[in-house]
Formats: C-alpha cells, sequence, structure tokens
C-alpha cells in the first residue's frame, strides 16, 4: 500500500545503528528524504546505505541533547529542503543498575537522552509542521515504562515519553499533526547485546512473549510505518505496543 509519505523529510534521531538505522532505511525505501541524525559518523554509514539502495538521505552529527545543536540541525535542515514532514525521536539508551547503586550521572544522562532530547528536537521542529499544517511525529517509549528491574531511571523516562507524547497530540492535533509513541518490547540489537544483564533479560523475554521470539528492529519499523503514513491523521496520542504480546 502507498503510504503516501514520497518525497517527505523525515528526521531520525538515533540512527547510526540499531532501531534508529533500520527506521532510517524503512523510511528510505518509501521514498523519503532521511535526515539520519546521530551524535557520531555512524550516521554517516546509514545515509550512503539508504542512497545506495536508491533512496535519497543526509547525515547531520550533533548531541541531542544540546539546545543549541538542536536548534542549529533543524534550521539547516529546513533551509535546505523546505519543510520537515516526518520526525521520528529514536535516540535513547539505558544505564541499568539498583537503585540504592545508581549514580546522579546514571539518572541525568538517561533522562537527558530518552526524555529532556525528544522535547528539544519537538520544540525545533514543531513551528515548521504548524506552518504546513500537516506533520508526524513518533517518539520512543518502551514497554519497560511500567516498569523493570534495576531500570528505575529508564522506566521513569519512558513513562514520560508517553505523558510528553500525550500531551503533545492534544496540543497539535487541530494543526495537522499527529504524535504517537512506539513501546518496544526486547529487541535484538548491538545496544541490548551489551547490556550488564542482557542473557537474564533475553531468557526472560523469551519466556514471557506469547509470539515465541524476541523482536527485529524491523518489526518495530514497520509499526513507525504505519503511524507516520499520510492515511493515519485520525491516530493521535497513541502507544503502539510491539511486544510480541508480552505483558510484564
Amino acid at each position: 500500500m502507498d503510504l503516501g509519505i514520497k518525497g517527505h523529510v523525515a528526521v531520525v534521531t538515533g540512527a547510526g545503528r540499531g532501531l534508529g538505522a533500520e527506521i532510517a532505511a524503512a523510511l528510505g525505501e518509501e521514498g523519503c528524504k532521511v535526515i539520519a541524525w546521530d551524535r557520531d559518523d555512524s550516521a554517516q554509514a546509514v545515509a550512503e546505505a539508504v542512497s545506495q539502495r536508491g533512496g535519497e538521505a543526509e547525515a547531520v552529527v550533533a548531541d541531542v541533547t544540546d539546545p543549541n545543536a538542536v536548534r542549529d540541525v533543524v534550521q539547516g535542515v529546513l533551509s535546505r529542503h523546505g519543510s520537515i514532514e516526518i520526525l521520528a525521536n529514536i535516540a535513547g539508551f539505558s544505564r541499568d543498575a539498583p537503585l540504592a547503586e545508581m549514580t546522579d550521572q546514571q539518572w541525568r544522562e538517561v533522562l537527558d537522552v530518552n526524555l529532556t532530547a525528544p522535547f528539544y528536537v519537538c520544540r525545533a521542529v514543531v513551528p515548521a509542521m504548524q506552518k504546513k499544517r500537516y506533520g508526524r511525529i513518533v517518539n520512543m517509549s518502551s514497554r519497560a515504562r511500567d516498569g523493570d528491574n534495576f531500570k528505575s531511571n529508564y522506566s521513569a523516562a519512558k513513562a514520560g515519553v508517553v505523558g510528553f507524547t500525550m500531551a503533545l497530540a492534544i496540543e497539535l492535533g487541530k494543526s495537522g499533526i499527529t504524535v504517537n509513541a512506539l513501546a518496544p518490547g526486547f529487541c535484538e540489537t548491538d545496544r541490548t547485546r551489551g547490556l550488564p544483564y542482557y542473557k537474564d533479560l533475553r531468557a526472560r523475554a523469551l519466556e514471557e512473549t506469547p509470539t515465541d521470539r524476541l523482536g527485529t528492529p524491523r518489526d518495530i519499523a514497520d509499526g513507525l510505518l504505519y503511524l507516520v503514513g499520510a492515511r493515519s491523521g485520525y491516530i493521535t496520542g497513541e502507544v503502539l505496543e510491539i511486544a510480541g504480546g508480552r505483558w510484564r
């Protein structure tokens, strides 16, 4: 089915690896002009891969937790392309630890990247969407928004993303802008494989997932494509859980 997004400018944060890279590739396959954004040059390799497959992409390198850098990136994209129709706030990471051992830095970094950064990027992008009276914003939450072991910082951030998403959906609905969130379950990515409790997390996820398999980055990308389609204008303020039926 034609999603009606060919030619749309799609900004993807955290696009250098994992879910972000897969989402950037999926949007490129749909004919979007992909802005692959990450904090290092990994974004360049993703943009080149999209281009090699016949898509159109460019890389930007900036820290999403720096409001001035965010503003400069968005202004640059708008000056080059004239609009931003799709924003996917995918940048995120975790720093798991038992509460009594969690450092101030672990708390702040996880909140900054997972919750404050989407605020910065949305704040910079939304005025252009409002001017066009069209936009699709997807923020990255998680099944862990309902709590998970050793993830008090990450769960707090991802629950905050849901509240932020719902508030924006109400605020921006009359401007033709939809705002939704994805809530993945456990997915096999380089980031999850590097977690200190990876083996235990993987085993528990498999045991508790009715579909009897773990999620893949493409599963998440397909969910995002559904939410950013031109025909999805009546879907806003929703959290699409992609977790294979896992509920705890």
